[in-house]
């Protein structure tokens, strides 16, 4: 080839991610990402209901073994999708800074700080039992005991506008305790979410755990918001009308609802994104007292 030849360049061809896997959308629907200036950066695909069902299946599948694992495992898990995270910065500093129209500098900053998060929230695995359970003092000669258990399947709605590092602050506490996730990425900026799917995919992470659909969050949310095996839905990326009208359709259903908030991402985020999907087990359990004297064995 000649220096006045170029080569012509391969266009990226993003996917869902489902099941661990990478499917195009059933319905073969696509639609146009452009950067913040309107510039074309690719097609994503347009996620459809069926989409969305099958990624439930595939959460619902995924959820006993996870769920299961020790908090020490999983907690190495998320470890080790930070590391693969560390590896590909350079490309989500790139996608980051054409999704939100920032420098290569301060999309650099966003994308380091999701890293950091991600290890944040790994840390917290085998932790947030210690802080949210504990014995309780009753009145007997009981052991009462209460421990927190993931509540199952989880909807979440990304971020619209911080396409990585709000969409990190979402997904991870989600899947640190024990829950699966099917997320819906920004629907304007997707890529950023599409490429984590292809970290997650070659961590240890087993597939399922974790689905991201691209696509309009008013066309799949309603459906996930009554699907009878969806558990609980974070209403964060949702505008305040289509936040009411999923509300209402999970409470027909008694999912537990994390409203939309004003957050800013980059404060230290404590542990309400994790308390918000756990449910508390209590267990009583006799001591051994032997009556009135006090003995016991």
């Amino acid at each position: 080839m000649s220096d006045s030849q170029t080569r012509l360049g391969v266009f990226k061809t993003y996917k869902l991610y489902v099941g661990g896997k990478f499917p195009r959308s059933e319905s073969g629907r696509v639609y146009e990402v452009t950067d913040t200036k309107g510039k074309w950066l690719a097609n994503a695909p347009l996620s459809s209901r069926k989409d969305a069902r099958d990624a439930v299946v595939a959460a619902r599948k995924a959820f006993g073994g996870w769920a299961g694992a020790t908090a020490y495992n999983r907690g190495q898990i998320l470890y080790r999708v930070a590391e693969m995270l560390e590896g590909r910065r350079d490309q989500f500093v790139r996608e980051v800074g054409e999704a939100e129209g920032l420098s290569k500098s301060k999309a650099a900053a966003v994308v380091d700080a999701a890293i950091d998060r991600w290890v944040w929230y790994a840390g917290w695995t085998d932790k947030i039992a210690q802080v949210v359970g504990g014995a309780n003092p009753v009145a007997g000669p009981y052991f009462n005991l209460s421990t927190p258990e993931p509540t199952g399947v989880v909807t979440v709605l990304a971020p619209q506008e911080s396409t990585f590092l709000g969409l990190v602050s979402v997904i991870a506490p989600v899947i640190a305790t024990g829950n699966t996730a099917v997320v819906i990425a920004s629907e304007k900026s997707p890529l950023p979410a599409l490429s984590l799917g292809e970290v997650l995919a070659t961590s240890d992470l087993p597939g399922g755990v974790v689905n991201i659909l691209s696509g309009k969050a008013a066309e799949m949310g309603p459906h996930l918001a009554a699907h009878l095996d969806v558990n609980a839905i974070d209403l964060t990326g949702a505008d305040a009308d289509l936040a009411r009208d999923l509300e209402i359709a999970a409470a027909d259903n008694l999912k537990r609802v994390l409203r939309p908030r004003t957050e800013d991402f980059t404060e230290s985020p404590g542990t309400d994104r994790m308390t918000a999907f756990l449910e508390t087990k209590t267990v009583w359990h006799p001591t051994g007292s032997l009556g009135a004297s006090g003995s016991a064995y």
